[in-house]
Protein backbone atom coordinates (compact mmCIF):
# COMPACT_ATOMS: atom_id res chain seq x y z
CA UNK A 1 0.00 0.00 0.00
CA UNK A 2 1.40 3.40 -0.99
CA UNK A 3 0.52 6.86 0.23
CA UNK A 4 1.30 10.05 -1.65
CA UNK A 5 0.86 13.49 -0.15
CA UNK A 6 1.03 16.16 -2.86
CA UNK A 7 0.79 19.37 -0.87
CA UNK A 8 3.53 21.22 -2.75
CA UNK A 9 4.47 24.63 -1.32
CA UNK A 10 4.35 27.12 -4.17
CA UNK A 11 4.40 30.88 -3.89
CA UNK A 12 1.03 32.60 -4.20
CA UNK A 13 0.59 33.90 -7.78
CA UNK A 14 0.48 37.53 -6.57
CA UNK A 15 3.71 37.08 -4.60
CA UNK A 16 5.34 35.34 -7.57
CA UNK A 17 4.35 38.27 -9.82
CA UNK A 18 5.85 40.74 -7.34
CA UNK A 19 9.12 38.80 -7.36
CA UNK A 20 9.26 38.89 -11.16
CA UNK A 21 8.49 42.62 -11.10
CA UNK A 22 11.44 43.21 -8.77
CA UNK A 23 13.73 41.15 -11.00
CA UNK A 24 12.67 43.13 -14.08
CA UNK A 25 13.50 46.43 -12.37
CA UNK A 26 16.90 45.13 -11.29
CA UNK A 27 17.56 43.82 -14.82
CA UNK A 28 16.71 47.18 -16.41
CA UNK A 29 18.98 49.15 -14.07
CA UNK A 30 21.85 46.69 -14.45
CA UNK A 31 21.67 46.55 -18.25
CA UNK A 32 21.65 50.33 -18.57
CA UNK A 33 24.67 50.86 -16.36
CA UNK A 34 26.63 47.94 -17.84
CA UNK A 35 27.07 49.94 -21.05
CA UNK A 36 28.26 52.99 -19.12
CA UNK A 37 30.71 50.94 -17.06
CA UNK A 38 32.29 49.28 -20.09
CA UNK A 39 32.81 52.68 -21.67
CA UNK A 40 34.23 54.12 -18.45
CA UNK A 41 36.56 51.15 -18.00
CA UNK A 42 37.95 51.49 -21.53
CA UNK A 43 38.40 55.27 -21.24
CA UNK A 44 40.06 55.11 -17.81
CA UNK A 45 41.99 51.86 -18.50
CA UNK A 46 40.78 50.53 -15.13
CA UNK A 47 40.83 46.75 -14.62
CA UNK A 48 38.68 47.14 -11.50
CA UNK A 49 36.02 48.91 -13.58
CA UNK A 50 36.21 46.33 -16.35
CA UNK A 51 36.08 43.54 -13.74
CA UNK A 52 33.00 45.19 -12.27
CA UNK A 53 31.52 45.48 -15.77
CA UNK A 54 32.27 41.79 -16.32
CA UNK A 55 30.35 40.90 -13.18
CA UNK A 56 27.59 43.27 -14.24
CA UNK A 57 27.36 41.52 -17.61
CA UNK A 58 26.90 38.21 -15.79
CA UNK A 59 24.24 39.97 -13.70
CA UNK A 60 22.32 40.80 -16.88
CA UNK A 61 22.53 37.18 -17.98
CA UNK A 62 21.70 35.86 -14.50
CA UNK A 63 18.67 38.09 -14.07
CA UNK A 64 17.44 37.31 -17.59
CA UNK A 65 17.86 33.59 -16.98
CA UNK A 66 16.20 33.84 -13.57
CA UNK A 67 13.20 35.66 -15.01
CA UNK A 68 12.83 33.11 -17.79
CA UNK A 69 13.14 30.18 -15.41
CA UNK A 70 10.72 31.74 -12.89
CA UNK A 71 8.14 31.75 -15.67
CA UNK A 72 9.08 28.47 -17.33
CA UNK A 73 9.29 26.42 -14.12
CA UNK A 74 5.63 27.20 -13.43
CA UNK A 75 4.41 25.53 -16.60
CA UNK A 76 2.01 22.68 -15.82
CA UNK A 77 3.16 19.11 -15.30
CA UNK A 78 2.33 16.43 -17.85
CA UNK A 79 2.57 12.66 -18.31
CA UNK A 80 6.16 12.93 -19.47
CA UNK A 81 7.24 15.38 -16.74
CA UNK A 82 5.22 14.62 -13.63
CA UNK A 83 7.03 17.29 -11.59
CA UNK A 84 6.71 19.78 -14.40
CA UNK A 85 9.75 22.02 -14.97
CA UNK A 86 10.51 22.82 -11.33
CA UNK A 87 14.14 21.78 -11.52
CA UNK A 88 14.92 24.37 -14.17
CA UNK A 89 15.45 26.80 -11.31
CA UNK A 90 18.16 24.53 -9.88
CA UNK A 91 19.85 24.36 -13.28
CA UNK A 92 19.69 28.17 -13.53
CA UNK A 93 21.31 28.50 -10.10
CA UNK A 94 24.07 26.08 -11.14
CA UNK A 95 24.70 28.00 -14.37
CA UNK A 96 24.79 31.33 -12.52
CA UNK A 97 27.29 30.02 -9.98
CA UNK A 98 29.50 28.41 -12.64
CA UNK A 99 29.57 31.60 -14.75
CA UNK A 100 30.56 33.64 -11.70
CA UNK A 101 33.46 31.27 -11.02
CA UNK A 102 34.60 31.44 -14.66
CA UNK A 103 34.49 35.25 -14.80
CA UNK A 104 36.28 35.45 -11.46
CA UNK A 105 39.07 33.24 -12.77
CA UNK A 106 39.58 35.48 -15.81
CA UNK A 107 39.71 38.59 -13.61
CA UNK A 108 42.28 37.03 -11.28
CA UNK A 109 44.45 36.14 -14.29
CA UNK A 110 44.35 39.69 -15.63
CA UNK A 111 44.90 41.20 -12.16
CA UNK A 112 48.11 39.20 -11.69
CA UNK A 113 49.38 40.53 -15.01
CA UNK A 114 48.52 44.12 -13.96
CA UNK A 115 50.39 43.66 -10.66
CA UNK A 116 53.53 42.66 -12.57
CA UNK A 117 53.17 45.53 -15.05
CA UNK A 118 50.89 48.37 -13.75
CA UNK A 119 49.21 50.46 -16.43
CA UNK A 120 48.27 54.18 -16.26
CA UNK A 121 44.75 55.05 -15.19
CA UNK A 122 42.40 58.00 -15.56
CA UNK A 123 41.51 58.23 -11.88
CA UNK A 124 38.78 60.89 -12.25
CA UNK A 125 36.77 58.93 -14.83
CA UNK A 126 37.31 55.74 -12.87
CA UNK A 127 35.97 57.32 -9.66
CA UNK A 128 32.90 58.85 -11.31
CA UNK A 129 31.86 55.64 -13.06
CA UNK A 130 32.59 53.52 -9.99
CA UNK A 131 30.42 55.79 -7.83
CA UNK A 132 27.58 55.47 -10.34
CA UNK A 133 27.98 51.69 -10.36
CA UNK A 134 27.90 51.63 -6.57
CA UNK A 135 24.60 53.51 -6.54
CA UNK A 136 23.00 51.30 -9.22
CA UNK A 137 24.13 48.07 -7.57
CA UNK A 138 22.96 49.25 -4.15
CA UNK A 139 19.49 49.95 -5.56
CA UNK A 140 19.39 46.60 -7.39
CA UNK A 141 20.48 44.71 -4.25
CA UNK A 142 17.79 46.52 -2.24
CA UNK A 143 15.17 45.58 -4.85
CA UNK A 144 16.16 41.89 -4.83
CA UNK A 145 16.84 41.42 -1.11
CA UNK A 146 13.21 40.60 -0.15
CA UNK A 147 13.04 37.69 -2.64
CA UNK A 148 16.51 36.13 -2.41
CA UNK A 149 15.60 33.53 0.23
CA UNK A 150 12.66 32.08 -1.68
CA UNK A 151 14.63 29.93 -4.13
CA UNK A 152 18.14 29.01 -5.25
CA UNK A 153 17.37 30.68 -8.56
CA UNK A 154 16.51 34.02 -6.90
CA UNK A 155 19.52 33.68 -4.60
CA UNK A 156 21.78 33.13 -7.61
CA UNK A 157 20.58 36.38 -9.18
CA UNK A 158 20.91 38.22 -5.86
CA UNK A 159 24.47 36.95 -5.34
CA UNK A 160 25.44 38.27 -8.76
CA UNK A 161 24.17 41.73 -7.84
CA UNK A 162 25.66 41.57 -4.34
CA UNK A 163 29.01 40.61 -5.84
CA UNK A 164 28.75 43.64 -8.11
CA UNK A 165 27.94 45.84 -5.13
CA UNK A 166 31.09 44.66 -3.37
CA UNK A 167 33.00 45.20 -6.61
CA UNK A 168 31.77 48.77 -6.82
CA UNK A 169 32.86 49.46 -3.24
CA UNK A 170 36.32 48.08 -4.00
CA UNK A 171 36.53 50.05 -7.23
CA UNK A 172 35.55 53.31 -5.54
CA UNK A 173 38.22 52.78 -2.87
CA UNK A 174 40.81 51.91 -5.52
CA UNK A 175 39.87 54.98 -7.57
CA UNK A 176 40.31 57.25 -4.53
CA UNK A 177 43.69 55.68 -3.73
CA UNK A 178 44.91 56.00 -7.34
CA UNK A 179 43.75 59.60 -7.60
CA UNK A 180 45.21 60.73 -4.27
CA UNK A 181 48.43 58.72 -4.12
CA UNK A 182 49.10 57.57 -7.69
CA UNK A 183 49.54 53.97 -6.48
CA UNK A 184 48.41 52.04 -9.59
CA UNK A 185 48.56 48.62 -7.90
CA UNK A 186 45.42 49.56 -5.93
CA UNK A 187 43.34 48.84 -9.05
CA UNK A 188 44.25 45.14 -9.58
CA UNK A 189 44.41 44.54 -5.81
CA UNK A 190 40.83 45.81 -5.45
CA UNK A 191 39.68 43.52 -8.26
CA UNK A 192 41.39 40.54 -6.56
CA UNK A 193 39.85 41.20 -3.15
CA UNK A 194 36.36 41.60 -4.57
CA UNK A 195 36.71 38.52 -6.75
CA UNK A 196 37.70 36.38 -3.76
CA UNK A 197 34.52 37.44 -1.96
CA UNK A 198 32.41 36.61 -5.02
CA UNK A 199 34.06 33.19 -5.43
CA UNK A 200 33.07 32.16 -1.91
CA UNK A 201 29.37 32.83 -2.53
CA UNK A 202 29.46 31.37 -6.04
CA UNK A 203 31.07 28.14 -4.85
CA UNK A 204 28.40 27.72 -2.17
CA UNK A 205 25.67 28.23 -4.76
CA UNK A 206 27.22 25.64 -7.10
CA UNK A 207 27.64 23.15 -4.26
CA UNK A 208 24.02 23.50 -3.10
CA UNK A 209 22.72 23.20 -6.67
CA UNK A 210 24.74 20.04 -7.28
CA UNK A 211 23.45 18.57 -4.00
CA UNK A 212 19.87 19.10 -5.16
CA UNK A 213 20.56 17.56 -8.57
CA UNK A 214 22.23 14.56 -6.86
CA UNK A 215 19.17 14.25 -4.61
CA UNK A 216 21.28 14.55 -1.47
CA UNK A 217 19.56 14.78 1.91
CA UNK A 218 18.87 18.49 2.57
CA UNK A 219 21.32 20.01 5.05
CA UNK A 220 18.52 21.25 7.33
CA UNK A 221 16.92 17.81 7.72
CA UNK A 222 18.31 14.99 9.85
CA UNK A 223 17.77 11.57 8.26
CA UNK A 224 18.02 10.07 11.74
CA UNK A 225 15.15 12.23 12.99
CA UNK A 226 13.04 11.26 9.97
CA UNK A 227 13.64 7.57 10.67
CA UNK A 228 12.90 8.02 14.40
CA UNK A 229 9.71 9.94 13.58
CA UNK A 230 8.43 7.09 11.40
CA UNK A 231 9.49 4.28 13.72
CA UNK A 232 7.83 5.97 16.71
CA UNK A 233 4.40 5.67 15.07
CA UNK A 234 2.22 3.02 16.69
CA UNK A 235 1.98 -0.10 14.57
CA UNK A 236 5.26 0.49 12.68
CA UNK A 237 7.70 -2.35 13.33
CA UNK A 238 10.59 -1.05 11.22
CA UNK A 239 11.50 1.40 8.45
CA UNK A 240 13.86 0.79 5.55
CA UNK A 241 14.77 2.09 2.08
CA UNK A 242 14.43 5.65 3.40
CA UNK A 243 15.26 8.60 1.13
CA UNK A 244 14.86 12.36 1.61
CA UNK A 245 15.69 14.83 -1.16
CA UNK A 246 14.91 18.29 -2.51
CA UNK A 247 12.80 18.49 -5.66
CA UNK A 248 13.24 22.26 -5.94
CA UNK A 249 13.55 25.17 -3.51
CA UNK A 250 10.94 24.82 -0.79
CA UNK A 251 9.82 21.34 -1.85
CA UNK A 252 11.34 18.47 0.14
CA UNK A 253 10.23 14.92 -0.61
CA UNK A 254 10.73 11.58 1.10
CA UNK A 255 10.00 7.93 0.38
CA UNK A 256 10.27 4.90 2.65
CA UNK A 257 9.07 1.35 3.28
CA UNK A 258 7.37 0.69 6.63
CA UNK A 259 6.67 -2.77 8.02
CA UNK A 260 3.18 -2.82 9.60
CA UNK A 261 2.02 -6.27 10.68
CA UNK A 262 -1.65 -5.39 11.08
CA UNK A 263 -3.32 -4.20 7.82
CA UNK A 264 -6.07 -2.55 9.85
CA UNK A 265 -3.46 -0.06 11.11
CA UNK A 266 -2.38 1.05 7.62
CA UNK A 267 -4.54 4.15 7.31
CA UNK A 268 -3.66 5.39 10.79
CA UNK A 269 0.03 4.82 10.09
CA UNK A 270 -0.14 6.74 6.82
CA UNK A 271 -1.94 9.70 8.37
CA UNK A 272 0.46 9.82 11.32
CA UNK A 273 3.47 9.58 8.99
CA UNK A 274 2.29 12.51 6.86
CA UNK A 275 1.71 14.62 9.98
CA UNK A 276 5.13 13.70 11.42
CA UNK A 277 6.93 14.53 8.17
CA UNK A 278 5.18 17.89 7.84
CA UNK A 279 6.47 18.82 11.29
CA UNK A 280 9.98 18.18 9.93
CA UNK A 281 9.37 20.33 6.84
CA UNK A 282 8.72 17.49 4.38
CA UNK A 283 5.62 18.17 2.28
CA UNK A 284 5.74 15.36 -0.30
CA UNK A 285 5.48 11.95 1.37
CA UNK A 286 5.49 8.52 -0.29
CA UNK A 287 5.23 5.59 2.10
CA UNK A 288 5.03 1.93 1.10
CA UNK A 289 3.38 -0.12 3.84
CA UNK A 290 4.34 -3.84 3.99
CA UNK A 291 3.38 -6.80 6.18
CA UNK A 292 6.82 -8.31 5.51
CA UNK A 293 10.01 -6.51 4.59
CA UNK A 294 10.40 -6.02 0.81
CA UNK A 295 13.49 -4.46 -0.70
CA UNK A 296 12.95 -3.20 -4.23
CA UNK A 297 16.57 -2.01 -4.20
CA UNK A 298 19.49 -2.86 -1.91
CA UNK A 299 18.34 -1.17 1.27
CA UNK A 300 19.53 -0.92 4.88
Amino acid sequence: MHSHDHDHPHLHPDVHAQHQHRMRWALGLTALFFVAEVGGGLVSNSLALLADAGHMFTDVGALSLSLFVAWFSRQPAGPGKTYGYLRWEILAALINGAVLLLVSGLIVWEAMARLRAPEPLAGGVMLAVAAGGLAVNAVSAWILHPVHQHSLNARGAYLHVLGDLLGSVGTVVAAIVVRTTGWLAADPIASLLVTLLVVRSAWRLVRESVDVLLEATPAHISLGRVREGLQSIGGVESVHDLHVWTVTSGMVAMSAHAVVREPAENQKVLEAAIAAMRRLGIAHVTLQVERDRICETPCP
